[in-house]
């Protein structure tokens, strides 16, 4: 029996030291700066080891935001609609959401099926 290989999604699979994706590594570099300036606050006032941890954390934050997928479950509202996309889509599609003021924009259509009905009942009065 032959072997084959099976299609799979591979995009964004460029992996650098096994576990960092390139994107993943581009946000748990800028997690760490991040962490880094807090702690630097943190050792003006002598405690240099919260520095540290908070640098730890939002280092393991960003390789979490880079990394996951939004789980696909119908529990929560929000799993529901991004469920299997990628958290910092979905993180960065909230922030535009934001930066609009919460407006959606909603093309009516009952409007315009009402014109064509109107035409239509207009027509079929013209051909009598």
């Amino acid at each position: 029996m032959g072997t084959y290989n099976l299609p799979r999604n591979v995009k964004g699979e460029g992996r650098i030291l096994f576990i960092f994706s390139t994107k993943a590594l581009i946000y748990t570099f800028v997690g760490i700066v991040i962490g880094y300036f807090i702690s630097i606050i943190f050792s003006m006032i002598n405690l240099r080891v919260v520095g540290y941890v908070i640098i730890a954390i939002l280092g393991l934050a960003g390789f979490l935001i880079g990394t996951l997928k939004m789980p696909e479950s119908t529990n929560f509202e929000i799993t529901r609609k991004t469920g299997g996309e990628n958290i910092d889509d979905v993180i960065m599609r909230a922030i535009k959401f934001k930066m609009k003021k919460n407006k959606i924009y909603v093309y009516d259509t009952s409007l315009e099926k009402k014109n064509v009905d109107e035409k239509q009942e207009k027509k079929e009065e013209g051909e009598k």
